[in-house]
């Protein structure tokens, strides 16, 4: 029987899960559960989100919260980062920037993302110079990345929906991590080109002559949608950039921490089995490759 506080087993979705296929010279990726991603070629690493504090859901419902420092310094050795050039952030929420600010202040990376983003970064002293705000259609390099930032929007039922208006000073309650301006990130690189799109959501015709051989496609919310929905979903994200690989992001239960296996979300918060069953369909109707991604494994997604 299905109760509020279960959730979804993964077991039938093992053959699914991403497989090791690293060899030198490719473009590496780490996954830290939600949507954070770490990319990396030879000399240039970027990284998406970066939240790795995950604090539970009591405190997420009643408490204040605030990015954990040590948890970031063990993710950055555990990782081998050297040297980080960006993070950036899909849109506000303390899921996508609680720790991004504290990446950079570590690393020396830019934080890049909306005003709303910026302000994060400036409650928690963040200089000016380390600040990138980004439009729709800004394009960014570093090495040899190039960033498209594409103005999305966020999965319906937002429960934090506007902008954070002055520098964010932690600990807060969760509600001032507001939204500000969700993107759709295209990531070009010699290798291959990656869409990050991590809320399940987007506007009609955004993706519009552009093509990315993967996307990291945000599912978080998408079981509880109708398959109309989901259809239009997979079509105007996946089908219209020519997508043959999938990974799927934000999925997993965030209230729990990265030293633990991921597993979704419970039942009163998603519908990880719904989902699946709507969206296999369409990939192999598609012939569309669909991996789950393992934390802190390295991958080779354009392999």
């Amino acid at each position: 029987m299905r109760t509020p506080l279960g959730r979804p087993d993964l077991a039938p979705y093992h053959a699914y899960q991403q497989r090791a296929d690293v060899t030198p010279g490719g473009l590496t990726a780490h996954f830290l559960g939600t949507s954070s991603l770490l990319l990396t070629d030879d000399t240039t690493s970027l990284l998406c989100d970066g939240f790795v504090t995950r604090p539970g859901l009591l405190r997420v419902a009643l408490g204040r919260i605030a990015p954990d420092p040590g948890l970031v310094r063990a993710a950055i050795e555990r990782l081998n980062v050297r040297t980080l050039n960006a993070v950036f952030c899909a849109h506000s929420h303390y899921d996508h920037a609680l720790d991004a600010p504290v990446w950079c202040l570590q690393t020396g990376a830019e934080l890049v993302g909306s005003e709303s983003t910026a302000n994060i970064g400036r409650g928690l002293g963040l200089a000016e110079s380390s600040l990138r705000v980004v439009g729709d259609g800004d394009t960014l390099e570093y090495g040899q990345f190039t960033l498209t930032f594409l103005n999305s929007v966020h999965s319906p039922g937002d429960r934090y929906p506007g902008i954070v208006t002055r520098p964010l000073v932690p600990p807060a309650r969760t509600r001032a991590w507001k939204t500000g301006t969700a993107y759709s990130v295209l990531i070009e690189h010699p290798i291959g080109r990656i869409l990050m799109h991590a809320s399940a959501n987007h506007r009609p015709g955004m993706l519009d002559g552009r093509s990315a051989e993967v996307v990291y496609l945000g599912i978080g919310g998408l079981g509880r949608q109708s398959p109309e929905f989901v259809l239009r979903y997979w079509d105007d994200v996946v089908g219209v950039v020519g997508a043959r690989r999938v990974v799927l992001v934000h999925w997993d239960d965030f209230f729990i921490g990265l030293d633990r296996p991921l597993r979704p979300l419970p039942h009163f918060a998603d519908r990880f089995d719904a989902t699946m069953k709507m969206l296999l369909p369409l990939a192999q109707r598609d012939s569309v490759d669909v991996v789950l991604p393992v934390a802190w494994a390295a991958a080779q997604p354009l392999a």
